[in-house]
């Protein structure tokens, strides 16, 4: 057992555990706030209206399908799915799904077929698809398809649940554990109408929380990033816990490592914590995986600068199996959700990013170079400059670089370390848990899920940040989310300013009546909670994935199980097309090439013991899985 354990850490989820062991003082400034009663009416009045007449935008800064032109044709294409919590998942009439890839499948002849009982062991989960699927993509070669997956984490009750622990017993448990996260590439072929994995396919690789990395870019070799083990600040074992994800015109693979804190303890329980470790959680306790009793890095008393280590986006090229992964400092450290690329027009690279907690921020990347088709674009993400937006109340907003001399920071190495301070000393927004941000492909307009902030308006962010109700985070205690969305200013992604306004505040109507109802596109038909993953179709249609709460019950009655929905950004007309299983969370999303199949991520079914038996069903252990959509006519889905 983990010196770092409690009898109840397992069950904690990562906002729990952060909020347990890195609590935040009530901030007594905001005094009413929290308790101001703000009617349905009043606050749709106050700026928060939708549909393709509401956007309040710089002129000719997006220029929006008139509602009747958009209305005269079903763009969205598909009956709506009903809210349910059945352990299956439920897609409309005239689409079918099956299972492409799920935790413990093989990779190679070599590997072990998942054992129910032991759920395996470290050297056969090192050869087997990883746990808990998040963001991915497709990529393709000679007419053949390479998935890469993000395996985000391991549930620790259904992982050592065999022996009836909920923890690891001993050394092969960590390995386990740590091979279950990382990342999954894997070749997959459709067979019969089916999609599954190409066992020993020459590009299938598991990269773990061993696997050696490159560190790149303004902090490479920088005293904070130095160790015992790598004196020279330039290399690194693995990534974990990597969220949502992004690509690049190049053919390469962004994985963004998230929650990375919950996986540091300390063997010494006077250890001091200092405020860069309070920032990203980091403290004497892990989040019960115990890793630092297999493997000492993960010990902060012996090794303190391994945490700065981990916390950036990481460079994969899944069409190259002997490639080193590459973690570019350049792009920040924080808890990246995922990272959404887009080209500016004179070809530099612009990178958006949510840093996913309570009270955090959002950035913009704006790379050196610039890209060129066909030329060498392989250092591309080592260097450029790093901006945290800023949000007026009146729909404008502007983003404001992160330099050395506005931190208050020795240098750019400091400020892509310390990444979160910085944005606190330029006096960043402060955002209700910025997760997944998609770029519409049709014209210059970028959307951003802020999932959820139970303390907005009443607590600061761990920085001591004030979360003050306004601008596009306007609801106190939020526990429904919202969708921000920006246009750039001339339609240019270079540009400092912006011009937003909310695509959707979900809510539920069916119990509230003031603004936790939701937004007037929010219907008793297609209610949600807590919008998290989210990408643009090659039509300009916006999906939306939920990792909200599940219980249909009080607040969140008539939303059954987290789903996916699909949302015109031209009518503002939001429509459910997917249900998952019981206690899952919806995440990733990618098109094959045809645009014939969706594949999907389905993650921690039953993650609270939950009865769910996804996908085999019967009495079978619930397994994470990457699943594929498609329509029974063969007809285009996206």
């Amino acid at each position: 057992m983990s010196q770092t354990r409690t009898d109840t850490i397992h069950d904690l989820s990562f906002d729990e555990f952060d909020e347990i062991h890195s609590p935040r003082p009530l901030a007594t400034e905001f005094g009413g706030l929290a308790e101001r009663a703000v009617s349905r009416r009043g606050f749709l009045g106050a700026g928060a209206s939708f549909g393709a007449a509401a956007f309040v935008m710089s002129a000719g800064a997006l220029k929006p399908l008139p509602v009747a032109a958009a209305a005269a044709t079903d763009r969205l294409g598909f009956e709506p799915v009903a809210a349910n919590g059945l352990d299956t998942v439920t897609v409309p009439p005239g689409y079918r799904w099956q299972v492409v890839a799920k935790w413990g499948d093989p990779m190679w002849s070599r590997s072990f077929e998942f054992d129910q009982t032991t759920r395996g062991s470290g050297e056969s989960q090192e050869l087997a698809f990883g746990d808990n699927a998040d963001g991915m993509a497709l990529f393709h070669r000679g007419g053949r398809n390479v998935l890469v997956v993000n395996n985000e984490y391991v549930n620790r009750d259904i992982i050592y649940g065999g022996a009836g622990a909920g923890e690891p017993r001993d050394a092969d448990d960590v390995r386990k554990g740590k091979a279950g996260h990382g990342v999954s590439v894997v070749e997959i072929e459709r067979r019969d109408g089916a999609w599954s994995i190409v066992e020993d396919s020459p590009w299938n690789r598991r990269i773990t929380a061993d696997t050696p990395m490159e560190i790149t870019g303004p902090a490479r070799g920088h005293a904070l990033l130095k160790t015992a083990a790598d004196p020279s600040g330039v290399e690194s074992l693995g990534t974990w816990n990597d969220c949502g994800n992004g690509r690049t015109p190049w053919d390469t693979y962004l994985a963004c490592e998230e929650n990375f804190n919950g996986y540091f303890s300390s063997s010494d329980p006077d250890v001091r914590i200092g405020p860069a470790f309070k920032r990203y959680g980091i403290g004497l306790r892990d989040w019960g995986y115990a890793w630092a009793t297999a493997d000492e890095r993960f010990d902060i008393s012996r090794h303190p600068n391994e945490p700065n280590r981990a916390g950036y986006v990481v460079e994969i090229d899944p069409l190259d199996p002997v490639s080193i992964p590459k973690k570019r400092t350049a792009l920040g450290r924080f808890k990246h959700e995922n990272a959404e690329l887009v080209l500016a027009a004179n070809g530099q690279v612009v990178v958006y990013m949510g840093d996913d907690e309570r009270g955090e921020f959002l950035y913009r990347f704006v790379s050196d170079g610039r890209y060129a088709e066909g030329g060498d674009n392989a250092d591309l993400l080592e260097s450029g400059r790093l901006f945290a937006a800023r949000f007026a109340d009146e729909g404008r907003g502007e983003w404001v670089e992160l330099t050395p001399e506005a931190a208050g920071m020795a240098s750019r190495a400091e400020v892509c370390v310390h990444t979160r301070m910085a944005a606190s000393a330029v006096g960043a927004t402060t955002m209700d848990r910025p997760e997944w941000v998609a770029a519409n492909p049709n014209r210059a307009e970028v959307y951003c899920c802020l999932t959820n902030n139970k303390y907005r308006g009443k607590k600061p962010n761990k920085g001591g940040d004030p979360t003050p109700v306004g601008g596009p985070n306007p609801r106190a205690g939020n526990l429904y989310g919202q969708i921000v969305r920006w246009a750039p200013d001339g339609g240019d992604h270079l540009a400092s300013g912006f011009a937003w306004t909310l695509f959707v505040v979900a809510g539920n109507p069916a119990v509230h009546g003031d603004a936790n109802a939701g937004s007037r596109n929010v219907t008793l038909d297609n209610m949600f909670n807590s919008p998290d993953g989210l990408a643009f179709d090659r039509n300009g249609l916006l999906w939306i994935q939920t990792d909200g709460d599940y219980s249909d019950a009080g607040g969140f009655a008539g939303q059954g199980n987290n789903q996916m929905l699909v949302g015109d950004p031209a009518t503002g007309e939001i429509r459910r097309f997917m249900v998952g299983p019981r206690q899952c969370e919806v995440t990733g999303i990618a098109w094959s090439a045809d645009r014939r199949t969706l594949f999907v991520g389905i993650q921690h079914p039953g993650e609270k013991g939950g009865d769910s038996h996804f996908p085999d069903g019967g009495d079978t252990v619930p397994r994470s899985a990457v699943i594929a959509i498609g329509r029974e006519d063969g007809g285009l889905v996206g």
